[in-house]
């Protein structure tokens, strides 16, 4: 099978992984945090990496920027998180950056995810190698009940912002509703720079009216200002 480097500062989450993945005769190295990953991707090159965002001494999005740069990202990376922003999962798919998991992993999700990771090759940096854009404008894949959505993105920003968005299509029509729509406007947000005139053209929406949605959606929108004008 697969050797697969876990790299997350909690215990429970690298014992957890360990053993789902090791019940699935995967070899798994484990690194509490960067130093230790640096240690283990040094010696050796595993197949694929599981990698936490949020870390004490080292971020996961920084260790990846220098696996990047030095050329040690040649292999696929899938990164972790429980408080991925939009801003984060665009940096690091252009990184290299392959997929996103978000906490708390389940296992149908995270195995899936490991299955594609190691039946693909890892993304070059500025890339995006998780779902092809289709000529619809949006490529589903199902897992488990589940439903990740992945909206065709402009040549600025991949389209890749859609793994930290998972709609659990068993619950009720109106909670799926909601969590789509949130996701559909953060994505429109980030494409247009935080611009509310600018979402409101391209969804045909009013301006009022798309505030308010926004506002009900429980939508951040002081997160505008880090990507420009809110005008």
């Amino acid at each position: 099978m697969a050797t697969i480097l876990v790299v997350d500062d909690e215990l429970g989450i690298r014992d957890l992984l360990f053993e789902i993945l090791n019940d699935e005769g995967h070899q798994v190295e484990l690194a509490m945090n960067a130093a230790q990953a640096r240690s283990i991707r040094a010696s050796m090159q595993p197949d694929l990496v599981l990698l936490d965002i949020w870390m004490p001494d080292t971020d996961g999005v920084t260790l990846l920027k220098e696996w990047a740069t030095t050329g040690l990202l040649n292999m696929p990376v899938i990164m972790m998180s429980g408080h991925a922003t939009i801003d984060t999962a665009v940096e690091a798919t252009r990184i290299g950056a392959m997929a996103f998991l978000e906490k708390p992993i389940t296992m149908q999700k995270l195995l899936k995810a490991v299955e594609q990771g190691l039946n693909r090759k890892p993304a070059s940096a500025g890339r995006s190698a998780v779902l092809p854009a289709a000529a619809s404008g949006q490529t589903y894949s199902r897992v488990a009940g589940m439903a990740s959505v992945a909206p065709t993105a402009a040549p600025a920003v991949p389209a890749v912002l859609q793994p930290v968005q998972s709609f659990d299509l068993n619950s009720p029509l109106r909670e799926a509703r909601d969590s789509f729509e949130k996701a559909y406007f953060e994505f429109h947000l980030a494409q247009e720079g935080g611009s509310m005139t600018r979402v409101a053209e391209k969804t045909g929406l009013e301006r009022t009216h798309l505030y308010r949605k926004l506002k009900q959606l429980g939508v951040d929108l002081s997160r505008g200002k880090r990507y420009g004008s809110s005008q």
